[in-house]
């Protein structure tokens, strides 16, 4: 049986608009939370939000029918992410945002399990560290980090986003949790 997102993106190469308002539905969220992920900045990730359905459209008949659609998108989000990283003065601060309120990490608020109120502010500082560590990662292994444990991709579908082999993923992620591993450590 075909993929909803496969009928819906040739429905959409072939001029049904609905079919692609119906992609933007599916995927807008998803690509917001990847380019926020990498980018750590709102106004960036719905820029990339914007840019990635544009050249989605304008190269609906480039897809392949045969590789999945979400894997086409994602490659499309990340390579988009990847580019404006690299665009990126060197001295930018990747917590600049932090005071404004815009760069609020959504996940450190979302209510814990645990009973005491020294318990959530110890898991919410926890979980800013480990983001603030995400940040610092070289480029290469922040992207398969956010990809495989923020956007829950597997290994195969890292592979094909990133055009590397999965052998290289392992690598990348290996060295990325040893990167954070060491950082966490001189942190807590």
């Amino acid at each position: 049986m075909e993929q909803i997102d496969v009928r819906l993106a040739k429905l959409a190469r072939n001029g049904d608009r609905a079919a692609f308002a119906e992609l933007v539905e599916l995927y807008k969220e998803k690509i917001f939370h990847l380019a926020y992920r990498m980018l750590h900045n709102r106004h960036e990730a719905e820029e990339i939000v914007q840019e990635t359905f544009l050249r989605v459209y304008t190269n609906l008949e480039r897809y392949d029918e045969n590789q999945k659609f979400s894997t086409w998108i994602y490659r499309i989000g990340t390579n988009l992410c990847i580019d404006r990283l690299r665009k990126r003065k060197p001295n930018y601060s990747l917590d600049a945002e932090m005071n404004d309120g815009e760069g609020t990490d959504w996940y450190a608020m979302l209510p814990s399990e645990d009973d005491t109120p020294d318990d959530q502010v110890i898991l919410s500082e926890t979980r800013n560290e480990i983001r603030k560590s995400i940040e610092t990662l070289p480029e290469k292994y922040k992207t398969v980090v956010v990809l495989r444990y923020l956007q829950d991709l597997s290994l195969q579908e890292i592979s094909e986003v990133l055009s590397l082999p999965i052998t290289t993923i392992k690598t990348r992620l290996h060295r990325g949790r040893e990167h954070l591993r060491k950082k966490m450590e001189n942190i807590l």
